[in-house]
């Protein structure tokens, strides 16, 4: 298939698509519906809280001791065996099983991604000093068939619990002054039922979990055998040459923070939490599950990952011609008109066409957040990359507790409100890390340049 890049730039992709091919597999399936199957008692909700609580602790000291003991490889092999362990929890919901799994999925997400990104972003400055291209644009694109690859995997895990769940029977239509405290409307105080008190049965509930839990463990074989480990290369000479010392590691992430820099993008991951958390908590239960059912979330899901999947692609390609500032600007005028119209939205069964619309242009802008914040991270601490990500992980975890915190407590036209004004001090933000990248080019830190450069300007030892 080709991928829009140049033949030496597909030979030195080789090892690339196996993390892309079977971490996606693994990731998007084990969150299943669970704001929407376990709504009733709030044990959904309390579980995805709890996982990215948990996320948040595990992103603050576990990436980097990991990556550098164990190399980003069996991290990521060891991060994955949690999410079968989550899947398997699910088999016997309960607050017993769910909120122990939810936790041990969360400690193991953050090195998960922490290591993935650390490895393509390896990978991607290692092929930039190859060929003489520029560090940014290469780790960019690789970002971009790494997104495009993961979020096409939504596509085939919502394809398969919607086809699953569409053997529900379909229930009676909801009165019309029910479907008034659906959408932006919802406050979650509303007692009478709704299309979401239709739950699938019990076989079709453990139907899929049994596909995903079956490839979830196919994931981590695959991983383990064919994965090449050419992305720990650089930690591990380090590491023999000047072992780090643990207490160092473990405030790796935190001496980050010296940089205004990184104080001032915090906001970008943060944002890209809550609004990952108010697409897959608040629309698809206030908006498609109120008002259409349970067995049209797969299908909604489907156009937001298809979305994300082509335009991670295109916006990894595309950034190298007009630079990330055009992108990020696209990316939240996007979201914007995406929350105004959802504020101003009633929605009913006869508008099936905009139910699916909507997650479409949503899924555009937040593939620039997922491929642009990567790189950027990637690239603004190429030589701090562990703790760097590590952080990146935290604060997005922070975005998704606070909106699956929040969740049960505001209604859903405040809680838009809130994506709109963290959205716009995000940019803000991030406006004025350009403004200093511009004003200081020598501090953008390429594949190149000495770290004693880096040190004199964090302030970090390395």
């Amino acid at each position: 298939m080709d991928l829009g890049l140049e033949s030496t730039s597909l030979q030195v992709l080789t090892p690339t698509p196996l993390p892309c091919l079977f971490l996606p597999l693994l990731d998007r399936p084990v969150l299943f519906p669970q704001s929407s199957l376990y709504s009733e008692d709030g044990m959904g909700v309390a579980t995805l809280g709890t996982l990215y609580g948990a996320v948040l602790l595990s992103s603050m000291f576990l990436p980097p001791i990991l990556i550098k003991r164990c190399g980003c490889k069996w991290t990521i092999v060891g991060s994955m065996c949690c999410y079968v362990a989550f899947s398997l929890g699910n088999f016997y919901a309960s607050w017993f099983t769910l909120i122990p799994t939810s936790i041990l999925l969360g400690l193991g997400a953050a090195p998960l991604w922490s290591a993935q990104c650390t490895y393509l972003t390896v990978l991607g400055n290692t092929h930039a000093q190859e060929v003489g291209e520029l560090g940014e644009d290469v780790v960019n694109q690789y970002f971009g068939i790494f997104f495009l690859i993961f979020q096409s995997s939504g596509v085939w895990g919502n394809l398969i619990s919607s086809l699953v769940f569409g053997q529900t029977p379909t229930q009676e239509a909801t009165p019309e002054e029910h479907l008034e405290s659906c959408g932006a409307n919802d406050c979650l105080m509303a007692t009478a039922p709704t299309n979401s008190t239709h739950r699938p049965s019990q076989e079709l509930i453990y139907t899929l979990l049994g596909i995903y839990t079956a490839i979830g463990v196919l994931a981590i074989l695959l991983t383990a055998v064919f994965l090449e480990a050419t992305g720990d290369s650089e930690s591990q000479n380090e590491a023999e040459t000047q072992p780090p010392r643990l207490g160092s590691i473990l405030l790796s992430t935190f001496k980050l923070f010296r940089d205004k820099r990184l104080c001032l993008l915090t906001l970008l991951p943060m944002y890209s939490g809550l609004q990952q958390g108010f697409l897959s908590g608040e629309y698809t239960r206030s908006f498609v599950t109120c008002i259409l059912g349970i067995q049209f979330v797969g299908y909604v899901m489907i156009c937001f990952s298809a979305s994300t999947a082509l335009c991670s692609l295109l916006f990894g390609r595309l950034s190298h011609y007009t630079g990330r500032r055009a992108i990020y600007v696209l990316g939240a005028a996007t979201h914007l008109s995406c929350i105004v119209a959802l504020l101003l939205w009633r929605p009913r069964s006869s508008q099936m066409a905009v139910f699916f619309l909507l997650p479409g242009l949503w899924g555009m802008g937040d593939a620039v957040w997922q491929t642009q914040n990567n790189a950027l991270f990637g690239t603004v601490f190429e030589r701090n990359k562990e703790a760097a990500f590590a952080g990146y992980r935290m604060w997005e975890a922070l975005g998704f507790v606070a909106a699956f915190g929040y969740s049960p407590f505001l209604c859903v036209s405040v809680k838009l409100s809130i994506l709109l004004a963290v959205l716009a001090v995000a940019m803000v933000s991030y406006g004025a890390v350009e403004y200093l990248e511009s004003r200081s080019p020598v501090t953008s830190l390429t594949a190149t340049q000495p770290s004693q450069a880096v040190e004199e300007e964090t302030g970090i030892a390395m």
